[in-house]
């Protein structure tokens, strides 16, 4: 199964609100969910979907491993953690959450693990996550492009990640885009709510579609079964090309997701 164009993110959502929010998310046609094992929500998105009517294998589990799980002797064990808490015997895909801080484990080390668990069965595809220009060189020199189903980076109208994504476009990368609502900032910004009256859509739904045109895959969270829906729908309508370049005009570089342990970034 290749990656959704739209799956559901789970970032910041505990408990109960996982729970309901996937509920919601399945009957309203997703199909991919994104989690990590520093959410601490695993548990409960595999009750959630233990929980739907929703056949495992129509479901697409996207889970990333954490900075303290890169060496090669805790990889495996804390995926196959995971697993349990997931109430599954593969996920879909398996990322590495961010590289290791200041690098002090080699990208290699923890790339070649992480293949030795698609081989293990553990995962269907691996992948990578706020990987810079130069870890996905060197991830691509330990398992090669072809292992790297995605890279996971912060992609919104105000963050365009220009050289990244010419990069990754040239190595056949595939991009997923999180925060691309720039955690709430698009319904506030002047253009793309112009945009969006022009449209008779939502500021989300410009900022999405804007992404999607692009071939990225967006991971939206939300709470609120209308904002679901909304931000679903997002897949059902296009952006002309004049609207695209409005809104790459926005770039201002405002990185959300910047925390001390976060790579030189491009």
């Amino acid at each position: 199964m290749n990656i959704p164009a739209i799956g559901l993110g789970t970032f910041r959502l505990q408990g109960q609100k996982v729970i309901d929010s996937i509920t919601n998310g399945l009957g309203l046609g997703y199909r991919h969910i994104d989690t990590a094992q520093i959410y601490d929500n695993e548990a409960e998105v595999g009750r959630g979907v233990a929980n739907s009517n929703v056949a495992r294998r129509d479901l697409f589990l996207t889970t990333k491993i954490w900075i303290e799980n890169l060496h090669a002797d805790k990889l495996i064990p804390s995926l196959k953690s995971s697993l349990v808490k997931l109430r599954t015997e593969q996920v879909n895909l398996t990322l590495i959450h961010w590289p290791a801080p200041d690098d002090v484990v080699p990208v290699t080390e923890y790339m070649q693990a992480l293949l030795e668990a698609k081989e293990q069965g553990l995962t269907r595809q691996i992948g990578v996550s706020n990987f810079t220009i130069n870890h996905l060189e060197q991830a691509i020199a330990a398992v090669g492009a072809e292992n790297i189903s995605t890279n996971q980076v912060e992609i919104h109208p105000f963050l365009q990640n220009r050289k990244l994504v010419e990069y990754a476009g040239r190595q056949g990368i595939h991009l997923t885009a999180y925060m691309p609502l720039a955690y709430g900032k698009v319904m506030q910004d002047p253009v793309i709510q112009q945009l969006a009256l022009k449209h008779g859509v939502t500021p989300p739904q410009v900022s999405l579609a804007w992404l999607l045109q692009q071939g990225h895959a967006v991971i939206p969270s939300s709470t609120q079964r209308n904002n679901l829906a909304t931000n679903f729908a997002a897949q059902d309508f296009s952006l002309p090309e004049e609207d695209m370049e409005v809104i790459r005009r926005l770039d201002r570089n405002e990185r959300i997701a910047n925390p001390a342990f976060a790579p030189v970034w491009d």
